[in-house]
């Protein structure tokens, strides 16, 4: 039987939820503004007082209920430090783009990529109670932002594939579902950070590397 205060595990619990949603809705608005999947294997959806991109293509949405279930329990069990979403040449396997969103979680430090998952890089942590308005409209811009990125990304001329890494605790089992991976970096990328988004329990922030033209 658990120990942890009923009010924290509710608010950890409401937390999840909405980081969760917030990945599963990141994810589709990637893989349809980067034309990762053709355009009318999604469908349109409201959310965050926006309209928002849902895959429709059956394995792919299998894929992802899977992947977010992992993601759920490693969140509720405090393990999450990071999930990234790499784009990939579907020919050469070379990484175009890499979609970062670290997780920091209430009494711990985000981790970048390349360091121990009990390292810290001395941030503060999220003290600050937000309303709901307040979450959604956060998540609002970043969703905003990746619709945007058409605007400032390199155009993607190939075909290409989608792989989704998970960083958590190096005391974290691996699932027998999921395998070990290198980091797969963008080879001399460029590097934008994106707005972030907290509860009281979680931060997100939110960033992309991508290969330019002449690189």
């Amino acid at each position: 039987m658990s120990t942890e205060p009923a009010s924290k595990a509710i608010a950890l619990r409401g937390s999840t939820d909405h980081v969760v949603e917030f990945f599963g809705y990141a994810v589709n608005s990637v893989l349809y503004q980067r034309g990762v999947y053709p355009p009318e294997s999604f469908e349109r959806k409201s959310k965050y007082g926006i309209g928002v991109m849902v895959t429709s293509e059956p394995k792919l949405r299998e894929y992802l209920v899977n992947v977010l279930e992992r993601v759920d329990q490693w969140l509720m069990e405090s393990d999450l430090r990071k999930l990234v979403l790499v784009l990939a040449d579907a020919r050469t396997g070379a990484t175009v783009e890499r979609w970062a969103f670290d997780v920091q979680t209430d009494g711990s430090k985000t981790r970048r990529d390349g360091e121990n998952a009990g390292d810290a890089n001395g941030e503060e942590t999220m003290k600050t109670e937000k309303t709901e308005k307040e979450i959604m409209q956060e998540i609002q811009a970043i969703i905003r932002q990746i619709t945007a990125s058409v605007s400032f990304l390199p155009l993607l001329d190939r075909e290409c594939a989608f792989e989704l890494l998970a960083y958590t605790d190096k005391e974290s089992a691996t699932p027998d579902e999921c395998e070990e991976s290198d980091p797969k970096y963008v080879r001399d990328g460029v590097e934008m950070r994106l707005r972030s988004f907290s509860t009281k329990i979680h931060k997100i922030e939110a960033g992309v590397s991508y290969k330019t033209d002449d690189a």
